[in-house]
């Protein structure tokens, strides 16, 4: 069974999601994952699909484009998936990360953690306030390995102290998620 993956933008409003639904079900693709969100008055949707055998993949791209342009998408993306599964990093802690808006705070905490190999599994961002004064709101789930879970927070110290921000990490229970 072959696997693609979609990726949707456009501003906000009802029926994004079942207009695109409505054309998957025509072709007789199954959701397999998702994560759809609002971001800056935006609707976002990150789909991976899997699609029936014999599949015409162009047929597909054809009618979400139609679909795209009668909702009046900003963009859609259609691919083909080389590898779909195997391991899948769990979480482990919650970082939250909150300070003054300026460039560079999300490169900071993810450099950070590239640099010990520790994996993203969810990451949000929020912009709060009036505009002459914006805190800006960064929460991730990470997944570190048991035996370096106590580097964590030294590590993202440093990245406080350079961008100026606070840091808080948490631990995850395995019943949270």
């Amino acid at each position: 069974m072959p696997h693609l993956a979609l990726s949707a933008i456009g501003r906000d409003r009802p029926g994004i999601v079942a207009a695109i639904t409505g054309v998957l079900l025509e072709h007789g693709v199954n959701i397999e994952d998702s994560q759809m969100a609002i971001l800056g008055g935006h609707f976002s949707m990150t789909l991976v699909l899997a699609a029936p055998e014999g599949a015409d993949p162009d047929a597909l791209r054809s009618s979400l484009e139609a679909a795209a342009a009668e909702l009046a998408l900003d963009a859609l993306s259609l691919g083909e998936m080389a590898e779909v599964g195997g391991p899948q990093s769990e979480p482990s802690h919650i970082v939250t990360v909150y300070g003054s808006d300026h460039p560079g705070i999300v490169h900071a905490v993810a450099a950070a953690l590239a640099d010990r190999s520790w994996d993203i599994t969810d990451l949000n961002t929020r912009l709060v306030g009036d505009e002459g004064e914006r805190l800006y709101a960064l929460m991730l789930e990470v997944a570190v390995p048991a035996r370096e879970a106590g580097e964590l927070e030294g590590a993202l110290d440093a990245v406080a102290r350079e961008q100026g921000v606070e840091v808080s990490v948490r631990e995850l229970d395995d019943d949270e998620l």
